[in-house]
């Protein structure tokens, strides 16, 4: 089972602790990326160590929480070699993985705990899809993010 790296900024500390509590119980082995938060603290520094953890981890997951997941997001995916993904349904955890091999995901704050925890054990335990289509998809956005691909 993959090891999950979790972050949040202030908005989504209670979130945090329920979450991890929650997964960890799923036998998940669960890391902290941000133990301590204070009211001014700024979602980019949370996703920027987090995604170095990720990318310095062989086996790992990323989530990073904020009010929205949105700020997280953008922010993650301005990492080089991340691909994260919002995470707002089953479906979209899902094909994340599947489709895009997504290596973090952004939550919202104010999800229903019980269904982000069904969301995360969906992330994690999703394959990349073995076909071609997927590979070659994948392969100019890591290309581009090179500065090899010329799109046009």
């Amino acid at each position: 089972m993959k090891k999950l790296i979790i972050a949040t900024d202030h908005n989504g500390v209670e979130f945090k602790r329920e979450l991890r509590e929650k997964l960890r119980r799923l036998k998940y082995k669960v890391v902290d990326a941000s133990p301590e938060n204070t009211p001014t603290d700024d979602y980019p520094d949370f996703a920027f160590s987090l995604c170095k953890m990720i990318l310095e981890e062989e086996d790992a997951y990323g989530i990073l929480i904020c009010g929205t997941g949105v700020g997280m997001c953008i922010a993650a995916n301005k990492v080089k070699g991340i691909r994260c993904a919002l995470v707002n349904s089953a479906r979209v955890a899902t094909l994340s993985r599947a489709d895009d091999d997504a290596n973090v995901i952004a939550l919202d704050s104010t999800m229903d705990i019980d269904f982000a925890v069904e969301c995360v054990r969906l992330f994690a335990e999703t394959k990349f899809k073995e076909e071609e289509k997927y590979h070659r998809r994948l392969n100019k956005v890591i290309d581009y993010e090179n500065g090899t691909y010329n799109e046009l």
